[in-house]
């Protein structure tokens, strides 16, 4: 049984039936919630650092999980005592506007964080959510990313890199600040959720423009709520040369069926094969 520390480095849950249904359900999963109270108030920025701390240092914890996204978790990073999160090492967990916080993480300290649902999601998952996320939080047993999930190809070719990515508006947010996320010899996986055409196209512009895209070793197009993936394909083939790897796997994003991805381990994308294969990562959770 893993103890699990709920965090809030977001917005607050509305309705406590939704909480409710997510605590039930981390309980029927074998965990063990040690927070299990509904939050009603929404921490400061410091506060939520300091929350984070308090869950990374309590050698009770096995895993930190998000309450839910939405805004304001890159308001924490100045606050954020990275040694202390790498001298003890544990699973966090969450995705959307956690993008901001689980890529940071990685790259200050070298541990691998889950792009995973958070509490609000685990109300009514489907089977295959649950499954990916079990597989993480047991290790990653299944290397294979992809297993079970639809996968499109618009650039073929292999690659091998580090995952890292998430939330494009949130990332984007990032740019041109201390915890810019580095894309350099990365797997890159982005998706978003209910944005314009028009303004996805605007961030993707930006990313261009800022040289985000230039050193990638291949690019995964996850969910864009309302956007097909070719229109975001478009949007970049239209100002740069795609000289690596493009897929789209509609199971990444603000989903139903959602695989959890581990931000910073080693794998390898093979397009012939439609799979995302873990090659080798050090996760608190168990090592492949």
């Amino acid at each position: 049984m893993k103890n699990v520390f709920i965090v809030t480095p977001s917005y607050l849950i509305k309705k406590k039936r939704d909480f409710t249904g997510g605590i039930q359900q981390l309980t029927r999963l074998g965990f063990n919630v040690i927070n299990p109270e509904f939050p009603k108030t929404l921490p400061s920025p410091q506060e939520k650092a300091d929350q984070i701390h308090e869950a990374f240092a309590d050698p009770g914890v096995d895993m930190i999980l998000a309450l839910r996204g939405g805004y304001s978790a890159m308001k924490s990073l100045p606050y954020i005592d990275f040694e202390l999160i790498k001298k003890h090492p544990k699973i966090i967990a969450g995705f959307s506007d956690l993008s901001a916080l689980l890529n940071p993480i990685f790259e200050r300290t070298g541990l691998v964080t889950l792009h995973a649902p958070m509490v609000i999601n685990l109300g009514t998952p489907t089977s295959f959510t649950l499954k990916s996320l079990m597989n993480a939080v047991t290790g990653y047993r299944e290397k294979n990313l992809f297993k079970g999930a639809r996968c499109k190809v618009y650039n073929l070719g292999s690659a091998s890199g580090i995952l890292k990515g998430g939330n494009l508006i949130t990332l984007s947010a990032l740019i041109g600040t201390d915890w810019e996320i580095d894309t350099a010899g990365s797997i890159l996986f982005l998706e978003d959720v209910d944005e314009e055409l028009h303004e996805v196209d605007r961030f993707l512009t930006q990313w261009i423009l800022a040289g985000k895209f230039k050193d990638i070793k291949a690019l995964v197009l996850g969910d864009f709520r309302g956007i097909g993936s070719q229109k975001i394909y478009d949007i970049l083939a239209s100002q740069m040369a795609l000289a690596f790897p493009v897929v789209h796997c509609p199971y990444i994003g603000h989903v139903t069926n959602k695989i959890t991805l581990p931000i910073g381990a080693e794998v390898e994308l093979n397009t012939n094969k439609k799979q995302l294969l873990i090659r080798n990562m050090s996760f608190p959770g168990g090592n492949p």
